[in-house]
């Protein structure tokens, strides 16, 4: 039977490729994951995972070095997917070093783990924030330079170094991706999209950044986090060792756009403020892009568009209101 390790497995972006795993394959699945700040076991149970034989959990913390009794346990793998990270910018900026912890020396030692014992694919998530903010008209494509902004973005940056080296180094049969903005069901409400959701539902103000005149809104490539999980599944199968791979929503999106499009969903009249994202957000960039052309000529692109997704993520969020009303946690994850 094909086994697959997924790091970060009870995240949001993880619990998502469990589901898909599920539901697509016979595969055995097991997920590694310390449950501290984005890990909840209620996602996976929602998604029929936690009590699934075919799946699961170890605790472990990556930053600790794989030793050889929990390699004995954990066994040997056909696929490795690297998702467990810290990902708030904000609590990057406050505290760097964790990142660094989290990011690099985790992602370190779970490739040591992976030369180790070996596999057939090791795919390792990186963001759209390695390369920085994206001019007007501006597409990242894989190989160009990285000008990460936030002590996040450059720890994802060298986490990745690190992957590309283990490749040319030890043979690790590498593929990296590059998301954009990830959004969907079951998401932490300090997100965008389902903290706008609640502060429409609850008639509340919502914070737009944008530039300095206050007229125009940042803007991102949004993508379901459901889509994300179909372009892991596709990468393991037609995706090239070695090579990186941007995972793009099929259209840039304003924010602006994106909180009209949830209040009209919602029926409701939108309130909204525009803010100077550089004095609100210090470390945030206005707009990222990224070209998706690689993965098209592939043969893959997102099988909904956003709006699509967007009118799914507001009816089940709205029907399941206990994913709107988590408390926010000050501290990173792993």
């Amino acid at each position: 039977m094909t086994k697959v390790l997924i790091t970060g497995g009870a995240g949001f972006i993880g619990h998502h490729v469990v589901e898909a795993i599920l539901q697509r394959t016979e595969w055995s699945i097991t997920l590694i994951d310390r449950l501290d700040i984005s890990g909840n076991l209620n996602r996976l149970a929602e998604v029929g995972a936690a009590k699934n034989p075919r799946v699961r959990l170890s605790f472990h913390d990556l930053k600790a070095p794989f030793n050889d009794q929990l390699c004995a346990q954990l066994g040997e793998f056909n696929y490795i997917i690297h998702l467990a990270a810290a990902t708030h910018v904000d609590r990057s900026i406050e505290y760097p070093l964790e990142f660094v912890m989290d990011n690099v020396v985790g992602t370190c030692n779970l490739l040591d783990f992976a030369r180790k014992v070996g596999c057939a694919r090791f795919v390792h998530f990186s963001t759209d924030e390695v390369f920085g903010p994206a001019p007007p008209g501006t597409a990242y494509k894989e190989d160009d330079r990285y000008r990460s902004g936030n002590p996040y973005a450059a720890s994802k940056a060298g986490a990745e170094e690190l992957a590309v080296s283990y490749h040319n180094t030890y043979k690790v049969p590498v593929i990296v991706t590059h998301t954009m903005n990830v959004i969907g069901r079951r998401q932490h409400p300090e997100k965008m999209v389902p903290g706008t959701i609640a502060k429409v539902r609850d008639h509340q103000k919502v914070t737009i950044h944008a530039d300095k005149t206050l007229t125009k809104a940042g803007s991102r490539y949004y993508i379901d986090a459901y889509e994300v999980a179909k372009a892991v599944l596709f990468l393991l199968s037609c995706g090239t060792v070695g090579e990186k791979y941007n995972v793009v929503g099929e259209r840039e999106l304003d924010n602006l756009e994106l909180a009209q499009f949830i209040a009209s969903e919602q029926a409701k009249p939108l309130n909204y403020e525009m803010v100077d994202f550089h004095s609100s957000r210090p470390g945030h960039d206005l707009r990222y892009a990224l070209n998706g052309m690689k993965m098209r000529a592939l043969g893959w692109v997102p099988e909904r568009n956003i709006f699509e997704c967007l009118e799914d993520i507001i009816a089940w969020s709205l029907a399941n209101p206990h994913w709107l009303t988590a408390k926010q946690r000050v501290r990173s994850v792993a």
